[in-house]
């Protein structure tokens, strides 16, 4: 008996796997660049010759890019259908070389921007996808999906690693990792069109956009991008800076928070199945708050890593999960602008996180940093509270 249940349970992930492998690859691509990014930081900062309050703040250009693109998000998915995915990776692979041009502080900005632009555009576009197979299927799939943005992240962060422990150079990583991105966009290729299901004619849209939830919703998505990029933007510095690693070892910061991340995203394909996506957010959001707390106090690199593990722990299913109650809390007419008005609001702290890390690290040192992360991780816990309510009314 078991072992029929084992083999249904495979066929099951299979078949999964099978459905949303176009989005999962683009998400796979987007981890590619953000892991390269996030193991790059310490390399980019001594080219660029900037502080981190200066280095923070150039990060902070990538969010007007993103803002833009989360705006223009349903409109592209329209426009482009099946090729979206395609198009948006050929441009986020090419994007990738442009930290080459990042020579002084201030064209740290311009690059950042345009590099959030194209990969936030990428990333918006695939969850939208998701957010569609997931009605189409009666499956949950957006926990996998970020999974599979997880592990490519943290394989990204251990090449790279190994990149720079050979000698290299950011003239030669962003090159060769544009490589792997290209490779795994090439799998997002799909024949079949996309088309939604027809709309109930006595399914009426309410009028308006429902401001409630998405801000909620926003909420928890800007705390968790807060934390997951200031976390992995700022932990290769914490490692071998403030915890005296050699150079490279800062890189299994990131690569530790991007598997672990994998590993509980994975996990939370299950258990918001078994637990509902409300509980298993509210649980989430308490362990985020011990990790952030454990590594703002970490004495050595295993405790530190720890602490990474613990926050990635908390914060992996928040992102994908949060997405996934918000469309279910909305008319599915509605649902596209909903999710992209969400990311808008939470895709600031995607990049505000880093920034305002490197100011705070500025002013009061790295364990204040992620002391501070811990605070907003909190947040999460009554913005769960009332989304829930939402849904079930």
């Amino acid at each position: 008996m078991t072992g029929q249940m084992t083999k249904a349970s495979r066929q099951s992930f299979a078949q999964t796997l099978s459905v949303t492998r176009a989005p999962a690859l683009a998400l796979g691509a987007n981890g590619v660049i953000w892991g390269t990014v996030a193991a790059m930081v310490p390399a980019l900062k001594a080219q660029a010759a900037a502080s981190d309050a200066i280095f923070g703040m150039a990060i902070l250009g990538s969010a007007a890019g993103g803002m833009l693109a989360m705006y223009l998000a349903p409109r592209i998915f329209a426009r482009l259908g099946r090729l979206t995915l395609p198009v948006l990776g050929l441009f986020s692979a090419l994007a990738l070389w442009l930290p080459l041009l990042a020579t002084s502080a201030l064209l740290l900005l311009p690059v950042m921007a345009v590099l959030g632009m194209v990969v936030a555009s990428l990333d918006i576009n695939a969850n939208l996808r998701v957010t569609r197979l997931e009605e189409k299927h009666g499956l949950h799939l957006m926990n996998l999906n970020h999974a599979t943005f997880s592990f490519f992240f943290g394989c990204a962060a251990l090449i790279v690693a190994r990149m720079r422990q050979a000698g290299w150079g950011v003239s030669e990583v962003f090159p060769t990792m544009s490589l792997m991105v290209a490779l795994l966009i090439l799998g997002t290729i799909t024949r079949s069109q996309w088309t939604p299901p027809e709309n109930d004619p006595d399914d009426v849209a309410p009028a308006g956009l429902p401001w409630g939830p998405i801000w909620l919703a926003g909420v928890m998505l800007f705390v968790a991008f807060v934390g997951e990029n200031g976390i992995e933007t700022w932990s290769a510095l914490f490692m071998e800076r403030e915890l005296g690693g050699a150079p490279g070892q800062g890189s299994f910061g990131p690569a530790m928070l991007g598997f672990s991340m994998a590993a509980f995203r994975l996990l939370g394909h299950v258990t918001t199945q078994r637990f509902g996506d409300a509980r298993v957010l509210l649980w989430s959001g308490i362990v985020g708050v011990c990790g952030a707390a454990l590594l703002s106090q970490a004495a050595t690199q295993p405790m530190a890593l720890i602490g990474i593990g613990l926050s990635a722990m908390g914060l992996g299913v928040v992102v994908p999960t949060a997405t996934s109650l918000l469309g279910k809390c909305v008319h599915r007419s509605q649902r596209d602008v909903a999710i992209s008005r969400a990311w808008m609001v939470g895709f600031v702290g995607f990049f505000l996180g880093p920034s305002s890390i490197g100011l705070v690290s500025e002013l009061f040192g790295l364990r204040s940093a992620f002391l501070t992360i811990a605070v907003l991780i909190a947040l999460i816990v009554p913005a769960v509270i009332r989304l829930g309510r939402y849904r079930r009314t």
